[in-house]
């Protein structure tokens, strides 16, 4: 995918795959999510998700601690090396649209063109099951 081509030099440099920037991206959302949630924010499976997290917190950039809530649920947290590497990622967006060559304006109307369909597709497929 030309946007993962785009970005992998960048992530490299910073000792990244792209999948795991999308998990930190979640988090930095909204931090102290459970696995499932992640998983459902990136339309990902729950177990796709879990060596991602567990490789991120081998690297010192998340926590995982069981929910004291519900023992089942596991909670993934930033550490501060994870809250730090935001800022690191902020030449992601500016390399994406420097490679595009389009105006910043254009790519925000193409984002809101992307998650209208994506809505739609989830609705579809919601009215079939």
């Amino acid at each position: 995918m030309a946007v993962t081509r785009t970005y992998k030099p960048l992530l490299d440099r910073l000792g990244l795959t792209y999948p795991q920037y999308l998990v930190l991206h979640t988090l930095w959302e909204a931090d102290s999510r459970g696995i499932g949630a992640i998983a459902e924010r990136l339309d990902l499976e729950s177990s796709t998700v879990t060596p991602l997290v567990k490789r991120l917190e081998t690297a010192g950039f998340v926590t995982r601690r069981r929910n004291p809530a519900d023992e089942r649920q596991v909670v993934v947290a930033l550490t501060t090396a994870g809250l730090a590497m935001r800022e690191a990622c902020a030449c992601l967006g500016e390399a994406l649209l420097a490679a595009s060559g389009m105006p910043l304006r254009r790519i925000g109307e193409l984002n809101a063109e992307i998650r209208m369909l994506r809505d739609a597709l989830a609705t579809r497929q919601e009215d079939v099951a």
